[in-house]
């Protein structure tokens, strides 16, 4: 169904000049392509956006050359002086200009290449970066050589790309220039009055200035084309949602109006009253069901808000009209946790319970497969496996997704498809920003869990410097004799000589040794079983100590836990600092989170360790750590990035998140079915960004 059009940019990097089957491979791992997929295209490669610009329009001649600077020198070529047999010294050869000499270094460079680059006697353009050793200037492989008479040949302006080992600028920068070189003409999809009062060149004319700068304005230049390429970029995001969600609400649904009684029966057997948030949030979910239209709700609450408690609330509503549902996490390790919290809670109200994930086999899971196309299993709670072929539900009416960011659109939809009109609740632990929701969600109906249940005591968070620890160590000595069971986080998992941070399994070893057998270890290389061992041992205080990677960032739930050692804590995003704090705080005791760093402390550092001194709210910390990083964390993407694109950047187009959305209700209200030549346009860019879940809702048109 793809247009045509668009059939050059979607062919395999592999078919570019220069790019074999061995370079193919480092072009796949650069651009994230999937393993065992159809590797690389050209579109992943010109959507691959230039970090920086090397300018190299600065000619001051060898002698007035500043330190460290890319310069062009016009150089006759004097001499070679090649180095002795045998010996690791390198390469070098003089050349001159009217104000000085300058050695040329290679290492490892065959001479007669060098004597054709540099031939003695010529002139030749010679470009690189400057470095004075002894008085001298040198420059080590300059970048680009080209003959007097052919400087037009060399970038003034060059874009620079991030690489991955094996793979060189020039080469990636031959790459793009032969992908560029292939870029059809594609209809123009964005409103043209739109573009000139952005000044937005078309899409060919940003993309092409996106890679190669030139002139006065290149940076200027490069901004405006990202930001053009970015618009793209999120209207085609908000296009596929808008769609989505459409799509998710025509379909009919018969309406689950409950009476109330299994509901009662499981919210009778708590152990607290519901906090008003949760209340309200059960009173609205029940209503979305009762309605014959989808219900796509996002829950919306803090660390230990009890969305939980929610969720089991909803499937009782469910299962009081003889529907199922689907209770899904993104690991299996959070998935067992859930079954754990909620399952003995679903027996006592009635409601036939069960887990699958990958480990469930043999007759076991042939059991749960068949309570579940039966109906007498009426909660399923698992991981991706319940979305797999095979797993047939006898009348799914609502999925309960935890963690929605780490399962794909298509993921969500394959669960939902598995009902007549399953409703779609999507629950997560991280305040998202508006911003972000947008993003993700487009306009998507919220509930908020605001408040924390009762009796629960505010965490005391300190900041400690690493120096200190001996004596966090002995505080934790002290707390344990009382009773208190520790939290112990760490960065890695195995020590690395490239970045000097504390591992997981070397610390477990070294509180071992003070502590002894209560200390366990979890981290996300061990199988699952080994995990969930660990976890029910310190669960059950067989263990005073878990130390652990950030595998226990959400969802573990140990009330008796009430004290947080998060080490390197400087290293941690503000949003993930405040998921790990709150793993503690879930009982009626006090706790503690102890922040241990290693100074000197940078500026967005210090800031985040004192606004998790200054608030547990989590609401305020998502705000501040959108201002202080950019979105990627938050959404547990790369940093400053918008989840799911590739282009646009949170803090540089940020504002342009609220007019695609317009935008795309505009489309879709004018053109339903993008059937007009405007609406033809947007399904070639919809193809263009991935979004092509929004191109099969939408049909052959």
């Amino acid at each position: 169904m793809r247009p045509d059009v668009l059939t050059p940019l979607f062919a395999a990097v592999s078919g570019l000049p220069g790019v074999g089957p061995k370079t193919a491979k480092l072009f796949d791992r650069l651009l994230g392509a999937e393993e065992g997929g159809i590797g690389a295209r050209l579109v992943d490669l010109v959507f691959h956006v230039p970090t920086g610009i090397v300018d190299r329009r600065l000619r001051p001649g060898v002698a007035r050359a500043p330190e460290g600077a890319i310069v062009t020198l016009d150089l006759h070529i004097d001499r070679h002086r090649p180095p002795p047999l045998g010996s690791r010294a390198p390469y070098k050869i003089f050349a001159y200009d009217d104000t000085g000499e300058i050695a040329l270094t290679f290492f490892h460079a065959k001479a007669d290449w060098l004597e054709k680059l540099l031939p003695e006697g010529e002139r030749r353009w010679v470009s690189g970066r400057v470095e004075w050793f002894n008085g001298a200037p040198q420059m080590a492989h300059p970048d680009h050589v080209v003959p007097h008479d052919r400087l037009d040949e060399m970038p003034a302006v060059e874009p620079v790309y991030p690489l991955t080992e094996g793979l060189s600028a020039k080469l990636v920068g031959r790459a793009v220039a032969a992908a560029l070189a292939r870029l059809p003409d594609l209809p123009e999809w964005q409103d043209a009055e739109w573009l000139r009062q952005r000044r937005f060149p078309d899409f060919a004319t940003a993309l092409t200035r996106l890679h190669r700068p030139d002139g006065d304005d290149g940076q200027p230049a490069q901004a405006t084309s990202l930001a053009r390429l970015a618009y793209d970029e999120l209207l085609a995001g908000q296009l596929a949602l808008a769609i989505v969600r459409r799509d998710l609400r025509r379909r009919p649904k018969p309406p689950r109006a409950g009476d109330g009684r299994l509901v009662e029966a499981v919210r009778s057997g708590l152990p607290f009253a519901l906090t008003g948030a949760q209340a309200r949030a059960v009173a609205e979910i029940a209503a979305d069901m009762a309605r014959p239209e989808r219900m796509v709700r996002l829950l919306q609450g803090d660390v230990g808000s009890g969305k939980t408690v929610v969720g089991l609330l909803a499937a009782a509503h469910a299962a009081e009209s003889g529907g199922q549902t689907a209770f899904m996490a993104p690991t299996e390790l959070l998935a067992r946790q859930h079954f754990r919290t909620i399952a003995a809670l679903a027996r006592a109200g009635g409601l036939g319970i069960a887990i699958l994930t990958g480990r469930e086999k043999g007759r076991e899971r042939e059991a749960i497969l068949a309570g579940l196309a039966d109906g007498s299993i009426a909660i399923a709670v698992g991981t991706h496996a319940l979305f797999q072929e095979g797993v047939e539900f006898r009348d799914l009416a609502l999925a309960v997704v935890d963690e929605q960011h780490r399962f794909g659109v298509h993921q969500r939809l394959a669960l939902t498809q598995k009902g007549r009109g399953t409703d779609l609740l999507i629950m997560t632990a991280t305040p998202i920003p508006r911003t972000l929701m947008m993003s993700s969600f487009g306009d998507v109906d919220v509930s908020r869990l605001d408040e924390k249940p009762a009796g629960r005591q505010p965490i005391a968070t300190r900041a400690v410097p690493t120096e200190r620890i001996g004596e966090v160590v002995d505080g934790l000595a002290r707390a344990m004799a009382g009773g208190a069971r520790v939290y112990w986080v760490c960065p890695l998992v195995e020590e690395s000589e490239a970045i000097d941070l504390a591992a997981a399994s070397d610390r477990a070893r070294d509180l071992e040794h003070i502590f002894g057998a209560v200390v366990g270890l979890v981290h996300g290389r061990m199988k699952g079983a080994e995990k969930d061992e660990v976890m029910r041992r310190f669960a059950a205080g067989e263990l005073s100590v878990l130390v652990a990677t950030t595998v226990i960032e959400v969802g573990v739930d140990v009330p008796e836990a009430t004290v947080m050692v998060i080490e390197h804590a400087e290293r941690f995003g503000l949003s993930q600092l405040h998921q790990l704090r709150g793993r503690v705080g879930r009982g009626s005791a006090v706790s503690t989170c102890l922040l241990l760093y290693r100074g000197p402390l940078g500026e967005t550092a210090r800031a985040r360790l004192a606004i998790m001194r200054e608030t547990e709210d989590g609401f305020r910390i998502a705000e501040e750590d959108l201002r202080l990083r950019g979105g990627g964390e938050i959404l547990g993407t790369r940093q400053s990035g918008l989840p799911g694109f590739r282009l646009a950047r949170l803090e540089l187009h940020g504002e342009l998140m609220e007019a695609a959305r317009d935008d795309a209700r505009l489309i879709l209200a004018r053109d339903p079915d993008l059937t007009t030549p405007r609406g033809t346009a947007l399904r070639t860019l919809l193809y263009l960004f991935g979004r092509d879940e929004g191109i099969r809702l939408l049909g052959a048109g």
